[in-house]
């Protein structure tokens, strides 16, 4: 039997008597692993890291650490025993101390932990450095966020748990930070679970991405699979990565839609001849060509930097997303038509 790092299992997350989060398996096979929780807002993400730290009991199903039982029905370890490390959102700063004294608080023994992190190497990839002299009412939440980072990272825990840990940080910064702190987390093995509202950086992050809806963990798997396979309408609507299209089943390889035609590609499900489906259709799934025979009127475009996403309108009135690089020499404007490739396909067809 395959030990896990963590295990979390037949959970029911709740707090205040009220149930948020119901009947959860999930588990990190390895140290070093991270997983991202992705879901709406108050559904429950942040009471599932308040009870893994220890701050919220459970009455159902068991959590493990590294072999050992933390959380069940019967059994509570209380948080300072857990060595599990909960970075908030908000500003979790003691408003007395300053930022220097702030990070060093996660530090358990300065002088003989060497399981700790160097505080000046998180200082600098944090970009913190000016600031450390500072008090948290002289710094901008995106500052504070950073601090409660690090001092989170420098104490090394067994468990890191980040609940939205970028969410202040401006978006010229976002991006290098996720680089570093991904790079920090592997070279260091801290297991960790993020939770975040933003899907680009759960799948940058995370080695699996469990995805939370209508009280349950709708899809946990990695990062690829949520994105171009996932397993129901739910996870494709909260995703907001395409549309779903009606459409005919016309063979073991084939399906056909009103408005696009013959659609060729590869089923991840095995559907019988003359089935209705929803075809999911993503962005990246249709190709531009302006000498087509299949022109569709274009209502939205939107610059997305590496590329344009075109809104083409259907003769059903339908709307379907295209992606088209930036750099393609000719743009269409609204109301212009714009023409997709022909022979239509898709090298995975997922359908409901």
């Amino acid at each position: 039997m395959n030990k896990k790092f963590l295990e979390i299992k037949d959970v029911t997350f709740s707090i205040g008597g009220k149930n948020k989060v119901n009947n959860v398996n999930i588990s990190i096979e390895k140290e070093g692993d991270i997983i991202c929780i992705l879901g709406p807002s108050g559904i429950g993400k942040t009471t599932m890291l308040r009870t893994i730290a220890g701050l919220e009991k459970i009455n159902k199903g068991q959590i493990m650490l590294k072999d050992k039982v933390i959380s069940s029905k019967k059994i509570h370890v209380e948080p300072e025993k857990r060595n599990i490390a909960l970075s908030f959102q908000e500003n979790s700063l003691f408003p007395h101390y300053t930022i220097e004294k702030n990070i060093y608080l996660g530090i358990k023994n300065k002088y003989l932990n060497n399981k700790n992190i160097n505080p000046k190497e998180i200082i600098q990839i944090l970009n913190l450095k000016g600031i450390l002299n500072k008090f948290p009412h002289q710094i901008s939440a995106g500052e504070a966020q950073r601090a409660s980072l690090a001092r989170s990272l420098v104490s090394k825990p067994d468990l890191l748990l980040l609940d939205e840990p970028l969410s202040n940080v401006d978006q010229s910064f976002k991006e290098d930070i996720q680089v570093k702190l991904k790079q920090i987390l592997k070279k260091e093995k801290i297991t960790t679970i993020v939770v975040t509202h933003d899907s680009y950086e759960a799948f940058y992050l995370g080695n699996k991405c469990a995805i939370v809806l209508g009280n349950k963990i709708k899809q946990f798997d990695d990062p690829y699979n949520v994105y171009h396979f996932p397993n129901s309408i739910e996870v494709v609507n909260f995703l907001n990565r395409g549309i779903l299209l009606p459409a005919i089943v016309t063979g073991g390889n084939t399906l056909e839609n009103d408005d696009l035609g013959i659609i060729k590609g590869k089923f991840i499900k095995h559907y019988p001849t003359g089935s209705n489906v929803q075809l999911l259709l993503q962005p990246e799934d249709l190709e531009h060509d302006d000498n087509s025979n299949l022109q569709l009127e274009v209502v939205d475009r939107k610059f997305r930097g590496t590329n344009f996403i075109y809104t083409l309108k259907t003769p059903s009135d339908r709307l379907i997303p295209v992606a088209v690089h930036s750099h393609h020499w000719e743009r269409h404007e609204v109301n212009e038509k714009f023409g997709i490739k022909r022979p239509i396909h898709i090298e995975h067809i997922v359908c409901f």
